[in-house]
């Protein structure tokens, strides 16, 4: 009854484009209707096609000039199918990339324009703690913002609602009405004691910001790093080190507990995927060397329903023999450091306990006490954009570091027929 009613539309918007001459015709989201022919294992003569066709022959180029200009925006140019983007049709590209720091500070003030603004407020710290949002999550985090200060019964919006809006933004939602047994709330933790640790003892990781064992989201604990600028490229040495640190609570349960959870499943996920594009795609393997597998064709769009493996059986096992490499390789590090920081990880480990949620500057103190010495001589190793405020509650000055001997904290213990790994010889 429908079929034809697209191609249609086609044909009168451009036949009311050209009465209107000059006019300028433009179509958001065009992946809807651009996206590429042929997919799919069945016939390609579907509705969206005959959509796409009419356009294509709209914007053919062989007409005479028509003071028509059409201007299109997506989100996806990869699936768009490559007619439309020859010259004569679409003849140039411009990609709008996330906003950086200096650009994200004059998005913020505009649309905080009009709301009650505390004169704490310092936009530029708001900003510099933002790195990676668009345009429309920094709208979403002063909207959220402004719910907070509403919630509070404040007449303005100060940082202790940029905070909590941005850990909403960032980490989810605060799942107060979840109940943690003492046991899972200790093993927790430890898990994200471990996280933080190694955040902070590291060279190349995100100074740390923030630790919490409150549930957000579909998470039990968070461990929050902030870049100090905006990253383009990263370093082996920067990923490496990212690979350890996530490895910091599973490791933190087996040096303590001497078994294993299930609080490991997503960091061990990650890691799988990072190693692996590190092997596959990033040449940093000896036994790879300089070559790159993995195609960024999409499924869904029929590219790789017939693709075979460009490499052997022999190659496919060296691959995963270096994944594997690579991953024992961080976790003995990781062993090694939170065995060497003991006491630092049972210091954080009470603090949260006590407190739930720590700031980056006062996890660096109790690392730095817990070790005799600062772990960093040239100063700590945090960064707090907006430290000091919202429910970030500091350690009671009185409350010292007690020794390990006095320490609540289970002896460390290992589970039978485990063995810690062995670090590799240098």
């Amino acid at each position: 009854m429908f079929v034809g009613v697209g191609a249609s539309r086609v044909r009168d918007l451009f036949a009311t484009a050209r009465k209107q001459s000059p006019a300028i015709v433009f179509v958001d989201e065009i992946d809807s209707i651009g996206r590429k022919r042929g997919a799919g294992l069945g016939g390609g003569h579907d509705e969206r096609e005959q959509t796409l066709n009419q356009m294509l022959s709209e914007m053919d180029g062989f007409e005479p000039t028509e003071g028509v200009v059409v201007i299109a925006a997506t989100n996806r140019p990869d699936v768009l199918d490559p007619a439309l983007l020859r010259p004569g049709r679409f003849d140039r590209q411009i990609v709008v990339p996330l906003p950086d720091l200096e650009e994200r500070l004059p998005i913020l003030l505009i649309h905080a324009k009009g709301k009650p603004l505390d004169p704490s407020v310092d936009m530029t710290m708001v900003a510099r703690g933002t790195p990676g949002m668009s345009g429309a999550d920094l709208a979403n985090l002063v909207n959220e913002a402004a719910l907070h200060a509403v919630r509070r019964n404040s007449t303005t919006v100060g940082m202790e609602d940029f905070e909590s809006s941005r850990d909403r933004v960032l980490m989810g939602q605060e799942r107060d009405t979840m109940v943690l047994q003492d046991d899972e709330r200790e093993r927790i933790a430890f898990h994200e004691s471990g996280h933080a640790l190694l955040a902070y003892v590291l060279e190349k990781t995100d100074p740390l910001h923030k630790i919490t064992i409150i549930p957000r989201g579909m998470a039990l604990g968070v461990t929050m790093t902030l870049p100090e600028e905006d990253r383009h490229i990263m370093s082996r040495q920067h990923l490496e080190d990212s690979l350890c640190m996530r490895m910091g609570g599973r490791v933190a349960e087996l040096l303590v507990y001497g078994d294993l959870s299930t609080g490991a499943a997503d960091d061990l996920q990650r890691n799988t995927e990072l190693a692996r594009r590190m092997v596959r795609e990033w040449g940093m393997s000896k036994e790879i060397g300089p070559m790159a597998w993995g195609s960024n064709n999409q499924v869904f769009l029929g590219e790789d329903l017939m693709h075979t493996r460009d490499y052997s059986d022999h190659t496919s096992k060296v691959i995963d023999d270096e994944i594997e490499r690579i991953l024992r390789e961080q976790e003995s590090r990781a062993i090694e450091v939170l065995t060497l920081h003991r006491r630092g990880l049972e210091s954080l480990t009470r603090a949260l306990l006590e407190n739930e949620t720590i700031d980056g500057a006062e996890a660096a103190r109790l690392i730095d006490e817990a070790n005799g010495e600062p772990v960093h001589p040239s100063g700590t190793k945090t960064v707090s954009a907006l430290a000091g405020v919202g429910k970030t509650a500091p350690v009671k000055e009185s409350s010292p570091v007690a020794p390990a001997a006095a320490s609540p904290v289970p002896a460390p213990t290992v589970a039978p027929g485990w063995q810690p790994p062995t670090l590799p010889a240098v």
